[in-house]
């Protein structure tokens, strides 16, 4: 009797529970429902807690052991075949006919595929009327330019192969962990390949950190204190396994081992499409955005100072055609998770022009996604000088 009474009490209790939850699914739609009425048309409300539907990439797990490598020669060897110095010169032709050069450039790169492909920056051959590949056995041949990206600094070239050239594999950059061993190997002050070591001291430096780069690029750099100079720019990155993690490209002018790379995952979405079609036609949303800061985060009512902060919506663009406007605050993106501008700019930037997106947008209180389809984004100003040599040393920032 004792046991009946006692499962009569527990049936008793699990309604009441299951009762009071069911009231507060009924009462949280109801005031979903009030809410979403003032929200742009096409908006879709997000409730609150609702789990971000982007997955949370997967870390590298250092594989080198708790020590560090007795030696590099091994994987500078197995590297070195794959590396490329690179001659770039501006010349000039003359009424005689005859002509004069006017300024010569070297740089690294590295071969990407067989077939005669090769990585390097869009700085070490920009301008260059001929652009020379010289290889670790000395042959040296004559390459074009098959695509180049001024914002992101990468250009690729083509050379013409009588034989398979030794290629080298791309890695992932987002697999690196501060602290990681990275290997450089290029042609600092025209020492041909010099390899340098060192640790992968930071991730994420922007153009703020970088100075004297292209205002309106796209910068993410890997930041390491493998000895990075004159010349190297172009060179590979290289993790243990002797894969490309990074373009060396940038030095922080005055200090001691303070280089960037372009982190290789970056170039391999940009990759196939310059070799597609030369160049990146980027897309946009038509907007202007900037960081938020603890004043901006208390009058928007964010929790966080996370996402991309609208202050200028283009009149008929596609964000002001889906009802995005000032203030509003993007915290998605194509199902990723904005965390800054610079990430919001990069992923709006490769998306496509005409692609449809969703977009998810902060609003007070409230979060909601919209559909936006991307336009294109305006030629930008060009803020480099055009005498300015190819691989000129003096370039600010630039080794």
């Amino acid at each position: 009797m004792k046991r009946l009474w006692l499962c009569v009490v527990l049936l008793a209790l699990v309604g009441i529970v299951a009762g009071g939850c069911s009231s507060c699914r009924r009462g949280a739609t109801t005031g979903a429902a009030a809410s979403a009425s003032a929200l742009p048309s096409g908006a879709v409300l997000v409730e609150p807690g609702t789990a971000s539907s982007v997955p949370t990439s997967a870390r590298g797990v250092c594989s080198c052991g708790a020590g560090s490598p007795l030696s590099f020669a091994g994987l500078a060897k197995g590297a070195d075949p794959g590396v490329v110095t690179i001659l770039s010169t501006v010349e000039k032709e003359l009424r005689s006919g005859r002509r004069r050069v006017l300024s010569e450039g070297l740089g690294t790169g590295f071969v990407v595929d067989q077939a005669g492909l090769v990585l390097t920056n869009h700085h070490v051959i920009a301008g260059g009327t001929v652009i020379r590949v010289q290889f670790a056995d000395g042959r040296s041949v004559d390459a074009k330019v098959v695509g180049s990206d001024k914002h992101t600094d990468i250009a690729v070239l083509k050379v013409s192969v009588d034989k398979p050239l030794h290629a080298l594999a791309l890695g992932d950059s987002d697999a690196l962990e501060v602290g990681d061993w990275v290997v450089a190997i290029g042609n600092p002050f025209g020492l041909s390949h010099t390899v340098s070591a060192g640790i992968l001291s930071g991730k994420g430096r922007t153009r703020d950190d970088v100075k004297g780069l292209d205002p309106s690029g796209y910068f993410n750099f890997l930041q390491t204190d493998a000895a990075i100079n004159q010349g190297n720019s172009g060179g590979p990155l290289l993790n243990l396994a002797g894969q490309v993690v990074g373009i060396n490209t940038a030095i922080r002018a005055g200090a001691n081992n303070v280089g960037f790379a372009i982190p290789i995952n970056m170039v391999k979405q940009l990759l196939p499409i310059l070799i597609r079609d030369g160049k990146i036609a980027r897309s946009a949303l038509g907007i202007s955005v900037r960081a938020i800061d603890e004043s901006e985060a208390s009058r928007l009512g964010r929790p966080d100072r996370k996402g991309a902060w609208v202050v200028d919506v283009a009149p008929g663009g596609g964000a002001d055609r889906a009802g995005i406007r000032p203030d509003d605050v993007i915290v998605g993106f194509d199902g990723k998770e904005v965390d800054s501008p610079d990430a919001l700019r990069w992923w709006a930037s490769i998306a496509g022009v005409g692609k449809n997106v969703s977009v998810r947008v902060a609003r007070g209180s409230r979060v909601f996604d919209l559909r936006v389809t991307l336009g294109e984004l305006p030629p930008q100003p060009e803020s480099e000088p055009d005498e300015m040599p190819p691989g000129h040393p003096l370039v600010p920032g630039f080794p």
